[in-house]
């Protein structure tokens, strides 16, 4: 079964969704957050457009990095347009974590989690936390949810 994730993961890395190039960026940006990943470097910025309901009606990624943290956002990505910006706050570690299908090591988790903070650090207007703990996971999926709107 991690052979089917793996390859999922390698799809998304080699032809991201929701990415600007090969897109073409938005027209208008409601929200917008840039960060990267300490540890290694990866670099994410998220762009959103929302509709008259506040729910993101478009979303673009731009960066560089590792195929763990540049998949993870483009499979996010696919799960985000029509969330509300309250729904985005309230997405924790497992909603990108489930997507990805893998364990990921200690090391990873923040290549991992890196799409999931810029995306809430864009719905807060400001930088989200780090989960004071991902650095100490041993493997995911972690057992439930440790998600708050103002760290993951």
């Amino acid at each position: 079964m991690d052979e089917l994730y793996r390859e999922n993961i390698l799809d998304h890395y080699k032809r991201p969704r929701n990415w600007t190039p090969p897109l073409p960026p938005l027209d208008q940006v409601d929200l917008q957050f840039e960060d990267k990943n300490p540890s290694c470097g990866d670099q994410l910025k998220v762009l959103l457009r929302l509709d008259d309901d506040r729910r993101v009606a478009e979303l673009r990624f731009e960066g560089h990095g590792c195929a763990i943290s540049q998949s993870a956002a483009s499979m996010a990505g696919e799960e985000l347009v029509g969330k509300s910006v309250d729904e985005l706050l309230q997405l924790d570690q497992d909603f990108v974590l489930e997507l990805l299908g893998i364990d990921i090591s200690a090391t990873r988790i923040k290549c991992a989690l890196l799409a999931l903070k810029v995306v809430k650090s864009a719905a807060l207007g400001a930088a989200a936390d780090w989960e004071d703990d991902a650095a100490s996971a041993a493997s995911v999926p972690p057992p439930g949810g440790t998600g708050s709107a103002a760290g993951f």
